[in-house]
């Protein structure tokens, strides 16, 4: 299921987003899994997702809606990082084109009572893929609105069955330096593979999805296919890509900024305008798409504005010490 990059056209690029919102229909009646893996392969445009349940305004109050306005699919995936390709926001997208997705695999080891090696088609056969519409805030202070698509993470993880002793989940990004020039890079600061991680209940909870897509289509490599963490509450160095490996762990794994820079980067690293990075403010941040002379910036939410949703796993903590 290798994904070539040809041309990134989609009813979003030609439709404002208001348009593809109202026109969207619910679709039943077809196996989500089953659609995502039949997709026909060399495609020029990316191809269709078909048989998930789309988010309707009846889900905002779940968090899994926002009428806010979607983020044109080409700064989607044109703005990225992912510094495995390079770590200019456009390096993913130019570097990316034929990264190789298929056979894809995801090996499941520690504190849990099935482990092994989970097969891609494995994991969304079956599937009922779900549409959320996020809100997605860098810790670099600039923002996305985002329709994924995904599978509940709490879904695939309760397959694996984890045990009385797995308090949190790390997640593993693929190592593939022969595709990757970000990994093979002499000027590299990163230790590869890179490993992010989360508190087993924030892994759990509704929220938290493993996307497979975007916009309707197939998820493409520079935004972490074919399984991206999406975690909307925290900073997006949270959301793991190209996930290879997931582990079930009893101690805080150690993650790769959290390593790299603790005071700049902290473990939790829940969206709060409250606590600024060391080298800027967090109290606002610049809404993509814009433009020096349009910076479209807006103020900044505790929780990225799921605070009603999510507020409770934190209650007690200091959130300025755990950030």
């Amino acid at each position: 299921m290798l994904i070539k990059q040809r041309a990134l056209m989609t009813e979003a690029d030609t439709t404002n987003e208001a348009d593809y919102l109202s026109r969207r229909q619910f679709v039943t009646g077809a196996a989500a899994g089953a659609a995502l893996l039949a997709l026909p392969e060399g495609r020029a445009e990316t191809p269709r997702l078909t048989g998930y349940r789309r988010a309707s305004s009846s889900m905002a109050k779940q968090g899994f809606f926002t009428e806010e306005a979607l983020t044109p699919f080409t700064d989607v995936t044109s703005y990225n990082n992912f510094y495995e390709f390079g770590t200019a926001k456009t390096d993913p997208a130019k570097y990316s084109r034929n990264f190789v997705t298929e056979p894809w695999s995801v090996v499941v080891d520690g504190h849990c009572d099935k482990p092994g090696r989970y097969h891609l088609e494995d994991i969304v056969r079956d599937q009922q893929l779900e549409e959320r519409i996020y809100r997605l805030r860098c810790v670099e202070a600039w923002s996305m609105v985002i329709p994924w698509v995904g599978l509940p993470l709490a879904t695939l993880l309760q397959r694996m069955a984890p045990t009385s002793k797995a308090k949190y989940v790390a997640f593993t990004s693929v190592y593939a330096p022969e595709q990757m020039p970000g990994q093979r890079s002499a000027s590299s600061f990163v230790e590869w593979p890179y490993v992010e991680g989360l508190r087993l209940d924030e892994a759990m909870h509704p929220l938290t999805i493993m996307a497979v897509g975007l916009y309707g289509r197939r998820a493409l490599p520079q935004n972490g296919a074919p399984l991206r963490l999406v975690v909307p509450w925290k900073y997006g160095f949270k959301s793991a890509k190209s996930i290879v490996k997931i582990s079930f762990t009893e101690h805080q794994p150690a993650t790769t900024w959290n390593q790299l820079s603790a005071k700049e980067y902290g473990f939790f690293a829940n969206v709060n305008p409250t606590v600024s990075h060391p080298r800027w403010s967090q109290s606002t941040e610049r809404r993509l798409p814009s433009t020096l002379f349009s910076p479209n910036r807006i103020k900044t939410e505790m929780f990225n504005g799921y605070g009603e949703q999510v507020a409770g796993l934190y209650k007690g903590m200091d959130l300025d010490a755990y950030y």
